[in-house]
């Protein structure tokens, strides 16, 4: 074989050098993964594997190197038109060469790769695809006519081939005057030395054994570093070398073939065949192969014998050297892109069919690169990608998931144990995808806006929005981006992609606004700002994932489980819910606080004549109102109930103090005295003897309460002003209540229904309130006036003793009063029905005078003519010439006076069988034997036998008298 290598020459001339171009490894950008084919245990430059993987492709071809390129077959024959070749059969190479130089190669068109010749005029063309520079006679082409000679432009080795040997050969046959200099000589003789050590002793294709061929071929190396080999003589140290060399390379390696194996392990094999591959490509375009690549290809493939390559071996080294020429050459041809995922699915193909875990190793080194390097820019493609380059996305992207389709379900074991039905590889890893940047992009946002709203901070520069709202805002934009720009690519491999990365961005702002709600103790602007945003962003983002599913079989639902609801509006409304209660609990403490100051005088300058804690009270109410309605929440009507109720139990809360000391009608009533009956004597017998005191009657006004002690706020007027403050409010409700509809119209979430319906907008205790406390009061005035006021002119003055000088006048002249004092202070609309009640007070008190008056008071028959006088007199007050109460209204509250003053007029024995009558008739057959004492009703009637009873007791007659001691025997004092 060493004869083939004498013919070559080592260099244009001795004194000729070509330096070589700058290798591609000096591009290599950083985030190009190291090489997976694996590192080599000595130390090789890129120059020395160039030579090394040149020298073999000169040795494999070396029955070849002179056949002609068929671009220079074509160019030739272009050039000149009378040469034979033009008229060569069709069924020549040459001729059918000639024929198809001008497309491109066979292997450019499977791989999707652009032609140099195709590119735009000024495009740079390699040495090898460009036309001959030389016209006419005597022009010579510079272009390269061999595969040989084409070889070595493209390796960039500055040498002809005719001086390159294989490394033993070239080590007989090569004496030290062969080279330049003795530099370049040193360089060859270790370069030589160190492709034998890798090649037999640190990479060897069969493994080592203890020989002592190795031992020896490992010495000689070692020697020749300290004593240079005489290389080029068949001297001893040279024919030792040869033994020990050919003893490790022509060991078998089970294939029963007689090649020498000195290049073909691992990974020294496919470091090599790394470097044939890359002349494949432009030396001056990066991008592109050149049209000779068929060509080379050919021939490259025969170097499969020397290096140990198969098809398997050689299209994954092929689409790593694809994959590395993208990265290096900026990620911007994507004709490489899509050659190297062509060529990963013949890889795929290839992983099927085989179980060699020599190639399974590289083959997953190799995919797990190309993974790694795919993932490192799609767990964070937010930051890989924008509206300038997503174009590229969708190839990086199938390039991922096409190697870990590979990974997984090729050479994964744990894979093959389970069904395959149960792992969708690509639905998994966008999914992966999609969650990994959405959360990097979600964390940075979340950084920048803490990191923007710190340096406001820093300069007192007010926010003008808390950060999460701005967060949620910026999430909500990232959302329609993530839909607009990236869910169209996920798309393929993922039919939901847009409801997984709402779903992401979900969770995530999520996490965040648990922790603020946590942190909420009540409503501020703040945080209503910010969990109005995050509703908002929860609506938005379930509204994609909701269109993104439509066509899911569960509509959706899988990923709408995966977004538990932020519950803003829920929280807001309990905050709210917590306002209000905290506003009517400091609305109670200030009515506590005031009605304890509260004098009941009317305010100045008003009409009504009501205090000044109603006012208070009312506009508080409204100020309360107005507040609600200028939250920032997007709630009012849902709440506003609350609010309402809560008002309305504040007002009655008020209403109820406001009339409590007060008494009502049980409270000023007196207690009736026992029954007893009259004595006979002469009413006149008092006026010629002392007259005997009285005993002092019993009254329950002693136990009536005074407030405090201050009797001044329980008086006539103070009462009165008290009524004029309940009928205030009660009145003032109405207009409370259209002005909240008015609110709600100007809400930006109200609805017709809202104001239409009345219900939850309208105060239910109050006005029952005020009215049973305008009644309560009213009555309680009454009979106050009545039975406390002028007690003593009615009580304790009227009828007692001589019935002519202790007439009604006294009792009518204070009430007169009385009633000029209220006319003057109440409020007309309850005018009216105080006068009313304190007319039936009189009335009531009249009778209570004249049927439990106690044992001072005694009439006879000629006496009812007073009475009758005083009753109208009494009336007459109230009726006031037609000013007064109506007449029906005091002939209606009348009535019972009216039918007992007859009673008063009646014979006694009349009065005692009617009264026998009505027992009997009530108690039946029993009351036969003895009558039974009918019990005080309180209801006065002439047909009630407790009326008649009480008026025989009063009866000053020995009729009377004597019927009262043997029917009852009831006493004549008390």
């Amino acid at each position: 074989m060493a004869h083939l290598f004498r013919e070559l020459s080592l260099g244009h001339s001795k004194r000729e050098t070509t330096p070589p171009p700058p290798s591609m490894a000096s591009t290599i950008p950083s985030d190009l993964p190291p090489s997976p084919l694996g590192q080599l245990a000595v130390q090789f430059s890129e120059s020395d594997l160039r030579l090394i993987s040149y020298e073999i492709f000169v040795a494999a071809c070396r029955s070849a190197t002179g056949k002609p390129l068929s671009s220079a077959v074509s160019s030739l024959s272009v050039a000149n038109p009378d040469s034979p070749s033009n008229g060569a059969s069709p069924a020549s190479p040459a001729a059918q060469r000639s024929l198809t130089a001008a497309a491109a190669s066979k292997m450019k068109k499977a791989l999707g790769m652009k032609s140099l010749s195709s590119l735009s005029p000024g495009s740079t063309k390699s040495p090898g695809s460009g036309s001959g520079s030389g016209s006419g006679s005597g022009g010579k082409s510079k272009r390269p006519t061999t595969v040989g000679e084409l070889m070595r432009i493209q390796m960039r080795v500055g040498r002809k081939i005719e001086s390159v040997v294989l490394p033993l050969e070239l080590l007989q046959q090569l004496k030290s005057s062969d080279f330049t200099d003795q530099q370049e000589y040193d360089a060859w003789l270790k370069r030589s030395l160190k492709v034998l050590e890798a090649g037999l002793l640190l990479h060897p294709r069969v493994p080592l054994d203890k020989t002592s061929s190795s031992q020896r071929l490992r010495q000689i190396i070692h020697g020749a570093l300290d004593r240079p080999l005489e290389t080029g003589r068949n001297n001893e140290q040279m024919q030792s070398l040869r033994s020990a060399v050919m003893s490790l390379a022509t060991r078998s390696d089970g294939s029963f073939s007689d090649s020498c194996h000195w290049a073909d392990g691992s990974p020294f094999n496919l470091r090599l065949y790394e470097m044939l591959l890359e002349a494949c490509f432009d030396s001056s375009d990066a991008t592109s192969m050149v049209e000779e690549v068929d060509d080379l290809m050919e021939h490259i493939k025969k170097t499969w014998v020397i290096l140990g390559i198969n098809q398997m071996l050689h299209n994954l080294c092929f689409t790593w050297l694809l994959f590395s020429r993208y990265v290096v050459t900026g990620q911007v041809e994507m004709d490489l892109l899509y050659a190297c995922e062509s060529q990963l699915a013949e890889v795929a193909k290839d992983a099927k069919t085989t179980k060699d875990p020599e190639y399974s190793q590289v083959l997953s080194a190799t995919l797990s690169a190309i993974l790694g390097w795919a993932e490192k820019r799609l767990l964070a493609y937010h930051d890989t990608f924008d509206r300038s380059n997503v174009g590229t996305m969708e190839g990086i992207v199938s390039l991922g998931v096409s190697a870990a389709r590979i990974l997984v379900e090729d050479i994964s074991n744990e894979y093959r144990r389970r069904r395959k039905g149960e792992v969708d590889v690509a639905r998994t890893r966008i999914e992966t995808y999609i969650r990994s940047s959405l959360r990097t992009a979600f964390a940075q946002a979340s950084r920048m806006e803490k990191a923007d709203s710190s340096r406001r901070a820093s300069r007192n520069q007010k926010n003008p929005l808390p950060v999460l709202a701005i967060l949620a805002k910026d999430i909500g934009e990232l959302a329609v981006q993530e839909k607009r720009m990236f869910s169209p690519i996920w798309k393929r491999w993922h039919p939901f992609a847009a409801g997984v990365a709402v779903a992401t961005l979900h969770v995530c702002y999520g996490n965040e606004i648990k922790q603020f709600i946590s942190g909420i103790s009540e409503l501020t602007p703040d945080a209503v700002q910010v969990l109005r945003a995050a509703d908002k962003l929860e609506k938005d983002l379930v509204q994609i994932a909701v269109e993104d599913s439509v066509d899911s079989d569960d509509g959706g639902k899988a990923i709408i489980r995966e977004m538990p609801p932020f519950e803003a509006e829920t929280v807001i409304a309990n905050l709210v819910k917590d306002w209000i209660k905290a506003r009517i609990d400091r609305l109670k403490e200030w009515v506590d606080r005031n009605l304890q100051q509260e004098v009941w005088n009317p305010v100045e300058n008003q009409e009504g004549g009501y205090a000044l804690s109603a006012a208070e009270v009312l506009r508080i109410t409204d100020e309360t109102l107005e507040a609600f309605f200028q939250l920032p929440i997007p709630m009012h009507p849902a709440v506003l109930p609350d609010l309402i109720i809560g008002l309305d139990k504040y007002l009655q809360y008020y209403v109820s103090k406001a009339k409590s000391g007060c008494g009502s009608r049980t409270t000023y009533m007196p207690t009736m005295p026992a029954l007893t009956r009259c004595t006979t004597e002469s009413k006149f017998q008092g006026v010629w003897k002392k007259k005997e005191k009285s005993p002092p009657s019993q009254k329950k006004n002693s136990q009536v309460p005074i407030a405090n002690g201050e009797a001044g706020s329980f008086g006539v007027t103070q009462i009165c002003i008290r009524i004029n403050s309940l009928h205030k409010i009660r009145s003032e409700l109405d207009v409370v209540e259209k002005r909240v509809i008015t609110h709600l119209r100007n809400c930006e979430s109200a609805h017709t229904d809202d104001f239409s319906n009345g219900l939850g907008k309208k105060f239910e205790l109050t006005p029952a309130a005020c009215i049973e406390g305008v009644q309560q009061l009213s009555e309680s005035l009454a009979y106050k006036v009545v039975f406390h006021d002028l007690s003593h002119a009615l009580w304790d003055g009227l009828y007692i003793g001589d019935l002519s000088s202790s007439r009604i006048e006294p009792f009518l002249k204070e009430l007169e009063q009385n009633l000029t004092v209220i006319a003057e202070t109440v409020h007309e609309r309850v005018r009216t029905r105080i006068i009313t009640d304190l007319m039936r007070a009189s009335f009531d008190g009249f009778l209570l005078v004249l049927l439990a008056g106690g044992p001072s008071r005694a009439f006879t028959i000629q006496d009812s003519q007073i009475m009758e006088q005083d009753f109208k007199s009494m009336k007459d007050l109230f009726w006031a010439n037609g000013d007064g109460l109506a007449m029906d209204l005091i002939d209606k509250f009348s009535t019972t006076v009216r039918g007992v003053l007859p009673l008063f007029s009646t014979d006694t024995d009349s009065l005692i069988e009617r009264f026998k009558g009505m027992t009997l008739e009530a108690y039946g057959s029993s009351a036969k034997s003895r009558l039974p004492l009918p019990p005080t009703s309180g209801q006065w009637s002439g047909m009630e036998p407790n009326t008649l009873l009480r008026v025989l007791c009063y009866r000053n007659d020995e009729s009377a008298t004597r019927f009262l001691k043997k029917t009852y025997n009831l006493p004549k004092k008390l």
